[in-house]
């Protein structure tokens, strides 16, 4: 039984716009993306823009320039420690393969600054560029970057350098594990989009207690109230 008809009409025509405007923003109005589509993008774009790590790794590689090291990097497979070979030899340090096996020896610096190269150029999602380079596929020659920067990193501790193992970490997990992820995703600064912003951020605060009030209206308006 309706013991409010004012306040269980409101409800019922709150929901139905409700649902009109959830119907309309997932119409592709937004270079053939909905709403939804659009402002995930969005934030992905400003995300990325704000996680621009590259030339802030540099300096800290520069601490390491003088660092000489021989390492031996156990890969899970033959053909990954074949394909992280060239990316070392590319750099210009001395490399040993043995099946699974790769030593490498020269300046920790070089490495590092190598690796930060084609991060920076994959975060720039200029993938032909490392392709050009390696021969292969971008997001493998960056996964094998990953892969030998969580290996040095782990050889260095052992040999306690921890110094220079933390400064690898942080270009593995800053730059290279960054643009990996980031890979294809334009990056924006949040004052681009920052009208939008603000808009997104109010309008779903207001649709969200619009839904909650229009619920309320419709119970309290068909006698449903909660009591103790």
């Amino acid at each position: 039984m309706i013991v409010n008809k004012k306040e269980f009409t409101g409800g019922l025509a709150l929901l139905g716009l409700f649902f009109i405007v959830l119907f309309i923003m997932f119409q592709p109005m937004f270079d053939g993306k909905n709403s939804m589509a659009y402002l995930d993008a969005m934030y992905n774009s400003i995300s990325k823009g704000s996680v621009y790590y590259i030339p802030a790794m540099r300096e800290d590689v520069k601490e390491l320039d003088n660092k000489e090291l021989t390492l031996k990097l156990e890969y899970s497979s033959a053909i990954q420690a074949q394909q992280s070979e060239k990316l070392f030899k590319t750099a210009g340090v001395k490399t040993s393969l043995n099946g699974k096996t790769l030593d490498v020896s020269g300046s920790i610096a070089t490495i590092l600054n190598a690796s930060l190269d084609d991060a920076d150029l994959m975060y720039h999602n200029d993938a032909q560029g490392i392709t050009d380079k390696y021969g292969i596929e971008a997001k493998r020659a960056t996964f094998n970057w990953w892969t030998s920067l969580g290996l040095i990193e782990k050889a260095l501790n052992a040999q306690e350098e921890f110094k220079t193992g933390k400064v690898t970490s942080t270009v593995l997990k800053k730059a290279v594990e960054t643009a990996y992820n980031y890979y294809e995703i334009e990056p924006m600064q949040i004052m681009d989009k920052l009208g939008l912003v603000i808009f997104s951020l109010a309008f779903y605060v207001f649709y969200t207690l619009w839904y909650g009030f229009a619920i309320l209206f419709v119970f309290e308006g068909w006698g449903l109230n909660i009591g103790h």
